[in-house]
């Protein structure tokens, strides 16, 4: 019963505390505020960046074209070599003719050129997809030493930089962001700080009268907890509302449809989730350090 006096108090003391420093609050709530939507931008770039960078990889392949005087007793032996390289995760095979109703049924023009040919200039073909986009090279390079592939194709070099490019953003927004974590709870601590200073009579009346550390603490520690929540309202409304704006005004997708944003429902609930901890857990956080170093309690 004691304890669950001095926790309402503590509560109903950081709120008293959080409007009587009126100023020293909205500055915190405004730094978190700013932190906080920034955290929310690098957090929806790094996920749409992992997933744009996993569905490309999805989609590479490699092409292995098959030499024209290849029989089919010559496919089957290109097939049971497929089968032996590890990193192969499957393959398909497609005929030149194959191939030609394909390019036949894309444009107009194809059709009208491909049908001028006496004969089919196309080449019969494997698709090769790799386990892992980085075996995409070394499995090619196996490939292209096989006797019945004139030559085997991936994109190399731009395969490379697209993914390079878009590891470098992935890894470069979670440093961002954890570095937006540190600056925000570095700001929390400081204004709990100076609110420790502007109350230092109050909190040594309290030490007088026999109040305990934990009764002396806990105000501070829930005002940093009400400050982080109050400070990522605005980043969560921004969230859910930008981001839905932004992926109808896109289509859903950038430049082309290869190239697909993550779906907003659901998405944006877990990043309000993820902002709302932030805020809270930095809050106290920042708090309870500054608390453990200025109090001396």
């Amino acid at each position: 019963m004691r304890a669950l006096r001095i926790l309402s108090r503590s509560i109903r003391d950081s709120f008293k505390s959080a409007g009587r420093n009126f100023s020293l609050s909205m500055a915190a709530i405004t730094c978190s505020t700013i932190t906080l939507i920034l955290v929310a931008v690098s957090i929806v770039l790094s996920y749409n960046v992992s997933e744009i960078t996993t569905n490309l990889e999805k989609e590479l392949t490699i092409v292995a074209y098959v030499k024209k005087e290849a029989t089919e007793s010559n496919i089957e032996e290109l097939k049971s070599e497929l089968n032996k390289i590890n990193n192969v995760e499957n393959y398909t095979y497609k005929s030149a003719d194959e191939w030609k109703a394909e390019m036949k049924n894309e444009s107009e023009t194809l059709n009208a050129t491909l049908d001028y040919l006496e004969t089919n200039p196309l080449l019969d073909s494997f698709i090769v997809k790799v386990k892992d986009v980085t075996d995409l090279k070394s499995v090619t390079e196996q490939i292209r030493k096989f006797e019945f592939i004139s030559s085997a194709e991936y994109g190399e070099g731009m395969v490379e930089n697209i993914v390079g490019a878009f590891d470098i953003v992935s890894k470069g927004t979670i440093v961002i962001v954890v570095a937006l974590v540190l600056v925000t709870a570095f700001l929390i601590s400081n204004t709990i700080k100076l609110t420790i200073y502007s109350r230092k009579n109050e909190i040594e009346i309290m030490r007088l009268v026999g109040a305990s550390n934990i009764a002396i603490k806990l105000p501070f520690i829930f005002e940093g907890f009400i400050l982080g929540v109050l400070g990522s309202i605005i980043p969560i409304i921004v969230t859910i509302y930008g981001y839905n704006f932004l992926y109808d005004k896109l289509n859903g997708h950038i430049v082309s449809n290869m190239i697909t944003l993550v779906q907003p429902f659901n998405f944006v609930f877990y990043v309000a989730f993820i902002l709302l901890a932030v805020g809270s857990v930095v809050g106290m956080f920042g708090s309870y350090r500054a608390v453990r170093k200025y109090l001396k309690i």
